[in-house]
């Protein structure tokens, strides 16, 4: 494997920033996952953990023997302190020119990155977003209702705020490091809201955005939650945005 490792040598040109929090039973595969796939590319993975009580950090640093510390970074933090400050901790100790921004959950497949490495590439996009609403996008795992809670939500940010994305909700995205700098900083909302708002400052703002389709695949292990506080959360998000955008 550290050969593996070793063909990424020198400065990476992707900082894959990787939130976890009681993942101790995927963190390994998500990184095998993203070395698998990336064989060519020169990347650093960030994991950024919130004080998981389930031994995830002992799992990273055994990750760090076998990939080597420069490719694997570990940079905990004491307590669970929000999904955006989980990132912009990342991005402080981000070296690439390009940012990757996942779930640990696989919910979002490492498989996709060369496709938004690729993407990037030949546009030359400020930012490139997976999406699960358009042609060869779906989601798996959900029940009926959590579907139609999510279009429904999209339809809604879609028709109100007009922001040149089709899944504003989607956390699997590439950035140009110097826009994600930008717009994370502009940036006030947490939990759900906080993707929607990151695309819609971005488009605001002027950046080019491009989408790939992805397959998002509910969390392999633990629970996804969706319940009313979330939706009222979205809705008061959605009234925010509308109003300062």
């Amino acid at each position: 494997m550290k050969n593996g490792a070793e063909a990424g040598g020198g400065k990476p040109e992707y900082s894959i920033i990787v939130p976890t929090y009681n993942e101790r039973l995927i963190v390994a595969l998500i990184v095998y996952l993203i070395f698998k796939h990336l064989p060519d590319s020169k990347f650093e993975i960030i994991i950024v953990d919130d004080g998981s009580p389930d031994d995830t950090q002992d799992v990273v640093k055994q990750l760090q023997q076998l990939y080597g510390e420069d490719r694997v970074l570990l940079r905990a933090r004491p307590r669970k302190l929000g999904l955006g400050t989980a990132y912009m901790h990342g991005l402080k100790h981000a070296s690439g020119e390009f940012v990757v921004i996942m779930d640990a959950d696989l919910s979002h497949h490492p498989k996709y990155l060369p496709s938004f490495i690729r993407k990037q590439k030949e546009t030359g996009a400020d930012i490139v977003t997976g999406t699960r609403y358009v042609s060869n996008g779906s989601v798996h795992g959900w029940n009926l209702m959590r579907k139609l809670t999510s279009r429904g939500a999209n339809v809604l940010a879609q028709t109100l705020l007009r922001p040149g994305a089709s899944d504003l909700t989607g956390s699997f995205r590439l950035y140009k490091r110097s826009v994600l700098e930008d717009v994370i900083s502009s940036c006030v909302s947490k939990g759900y809201v906080f993707q929607m708002e990151m695309i819609v400052r971005a488009t605001r703002k002027g950046y080019h955005v491009e989408e790939v389709p992805i397959t998002f695949v509910d969390r392999v292990f633990g629970i996804s939650k969706l319940g009313g506080s979330e939706i009222v959360g979205y809705l008061k998000g959605l009234v925010y945005l509308l109003l300062t955008t």
